[in-house]
């Protein structure tokens, strides 16, 4: 029986997933197995020796202490693509209520409600503060062409847009769900020099960390208008605010606003919506506990964020041997002796690598000396090693 604790609300579409023969599913565990969570930050958890999976319920996982869990043998799991549709769709609304002050109209139409009989006509006086431009023929640059660049980029040329994309990371598996209309932009300044819109969608890392600054938007056309669905740190506040007050930047519109951008002129917050819609919590529920379901019951792993993708079908008349271990040379000779010199035949195996980490699935034929485990374990370098029957 896997113990499966969940640390936030998580749909029951995708728990449902889990049959109760097999998985007992609670808000609070001694020692769970694995843990599927959205947002709560674990950073300062303790993460027990039992745990050997963290799903997230979502595409993120800043709140979730990866290095620590590495180093645990811990696999941790997202669900990219699972939540792209909702965010997509908040994505064009930004672009639409950045062209048009709609939400500025709509406010002061609320203002006018004692005014009685005088509302119409001051209606057609008014709406002209409120005018705006269409989106039809402008360009958008879309910078990160994942799951949700790409359907942006697609619904953009739908609308009429001009779209002009930049990833320099991007997949082949990636490339097939892009429209061949979306240009190729040679590179990101070349992108920035041309477009009216720009929508962001990359990771926060290191190396992107406030890389929308002063410089950046200098390259601008003067107006562009700016969508951060990815993750507020990419954009420099101070220098934001500073291209907002000159005119440099038309708009931001930020799904992670701070307290340095409430009450700034030009800037839209909205309140982290991206991925709040009943579907897109179901479409991460339900891939969630599918990727944890498969490694728990057959050691294979897909959209891991810390471990390679590896994945070897299961025979039911086959024993499983699964095995983490540090990427360094020699680690397969010293495993797979291992198992000859305690008359362990392998029958399948694959290994895969990511960065520091290595892992290994080999199936075996008869039974499996009950102690081989601890074996392994004392093979230096060995982080995880788990038998699947």
């Amino acid at each position: 029986m896997f113990k499966i604790q969940t640390l936030n609300k998580i749909s029951s579409t995708g728990l449902d997933l889990l049959p109760h023969s097999k998985y007992e599913v609670a808000s609070e565990f001694i020692n769970p197995d694995a843990i599927i969570l959205r947002s709560f930050k674990m950073h300062d958890m303790e993460l027990p020796a039992s745990l050997k999976a963290i799903a997230r319920a979502g595409a993120g996982v800043n709140n979730i202490p990866i290095e620590k869990c590495s180093q645990k043998g811990i696999v941790v799991f997202n669900t990219p693509g699972a939540n792209a549709n909702a965010v997509k769709e908040l994505v064009l609304a930004g672009m639409l209520i950045s062209s048009r002050d709609i939400i500025g109209g709509v406010n002061w139409a609320q203002s006018i409600k004692d005014k009685g009989d005088e509302v119409p006509a001051l209606i057609e006086k008014g709406k002209a503060d409120f005018a705006g431009c269409e989106l039809k023929g402008k360009k958008l640059g879309v910078v990160g062409l994942g799951a949700i660049g790409a359907m942006v980029a697609n619904d953009a040329l739908a609308l009429g847009m001009e779209v002009i994309g930049y990833d320099p990371y991007l997949s082949v598996e990636a490339a097939w769900e892009l429209s061949s209309s979306v240009q190729k932009a040679s590179g990101l300044e070349s992108l920035l020099k041309e477009v009216d819109y720009l929508t962001i969608h990359v990771p926060l890392l290191d190396s992107t960390k406030g890389m929308y600054n002063a410089e950046k938007f200098a390259m601008m056309k003067d107006g562009v208008k700016i969508m951060n669905f990815a993750r507020g740190g990419l954009i420099n506040n101070d220098d934001i605010k500073e291209a907002l007050r000159s005119g440099k930047v038309g708009a931001y519109v930020t799904d992670f606003p701070d307290v340095d951008l409430l009450g700034v002129a030009g800037v839209i917050p909205i309140p982290h919506l991206g991925a709040s819609t009943e579907e897109s919590e179901e479409n991460c529920a339900v891939m969630a506990a599918i990727q944890m379901k498969n490694f728990l019951e057959a050691g294979n792993i897909k959209n891991s964020v810390n471990f390679p993708n590896c994945e070897l079908p299961k025979q039911s008349d086959k024993k499983r041997i699964i095995i983490a271990n540090k990427n360094i040379p020699n680690m397969i000779s010293k495993i797979t002796t291992l198992l000859a010199d305690n008359d362990t035949n392998i029958y399948d195996m694959l290994n895969k690598s990511k960065g520091e980490i290595a892992y290994n699935i080999i199936d075996t034929d008869g039974d499996i000396p009950q102690d081989i485990i601890e074996k392994i374990y004392q093979i230096d370098g060995i982080l995880m090693a788990k038998i699947i029957e």
